[in-house]
């Protein structure tokens, strides 16, 4: 009797006598499967993702220089080069688990995260203290939206790599206790049995967070997402709050 297939390659063991010699012995490391495609599930595909990471960059390069962390190239670049490693160890769908790769996914997600509060820091202290975008309404509001969509791609982004321990594994197994919980995961007859959020759930769960100030349809169930939710809320209160009075004042 064949005991099955490889792991990630589809192909039978290579002798009964093998596997004879094999029976009851516990499943080696080289046996796991690393990958979504071992089990059989299709990852997500890259492509929503990237599109985000590429719009941020151009949100960057947007950016007036008053609030924007460096040059207009430097943050454009670095993401650039990781959202091309990325590709290059894992292209089309996510669906491989490596330590190498989720640390260059956390990397990206790190750097536009760092470059969205330090955008919004900035603009606060203009909008607060004064600055040359604050005296024109016009240009208030473009420095304020080019912010606030950059707050809101990071923090997708965010959601997305953090959950149920990032995009690779949720595609491998479906947490009994997820960090977020989708309604489709509270109520598993509205959705099909293999359903898995994608990155597009998480883009929407940024953007209600952020015009909601509050969950909507996705409930944060641990404290890390609890925290992300509420600090995503403060800072679109912000943003919101401050361009729009600030805007109001300069056209009155």
């Amino acid at each position: 009797m064949r005991a099955g297939l490889r792991s990630g390659v589809g192909e039978p063991v290579d002798s009964p006598r093998r596997d004879a010699g094999a029976a009851g012995a516990a499943p080696s490391a080289a046996a796991t499967p690393d990958s979504a495609a071992a089990e059989g599930v299709a990852g997500e595909s890259r492509i929503p993702m990237a599109a985000a990471v590429v719009a941020a960059m151009a949100l960057t390069v947007l950016m007036p220089d008053s609030v924007r962390a460096g040059p207009n190239w430097m943050l454009p670049v670095i993401e650039a080069g990781l959202l091309a490693a990325l590709i290059a160890g894992d292209p089309g769908r996510i669906d491989r688990r490596s330590r190498r790769l989720r640390t260059l996914s956390i990397a990206l997600v790190s750097v536009l995260v760092v470059g969205a509060l330090w955008a919004t820091g900035q603009l606060v202290d203009a909008l607060i203290h004064g600055g040359a975008e604050t005296n024109s309404a016009t240009e208030l509001l473009e420095a304020g939206t080019l912010v606030w969509l950059s707050n809101l791609i990071a923090f997708a982004l965010l959601y997305w790599e953090l959950d149920g321990g990032g995009p690779a594994a949720r595609a491998v197994r479906r947490p009994a206790h997820p960090d977020l919980a989708f309604p489709q995961q509270l109520n598993p007859e509205i959705a099909p049995a293999d359903w898995r959020p994608g990155f597009i759930d998480y883009l929407y769960l940024a953007f209600s967070n952020g015009t909601a100030f509050s969950p909507t349809d996705v409930m944060p169930l641990v404290a890390w997402a609890k925290i992300t939710m509420a600090a995503q809320a403060l800072i679109s209160i912000a943003i919101l709050g401050l361009v729009i009075a600030r805007a109001v004042n300069v056209f009155a």
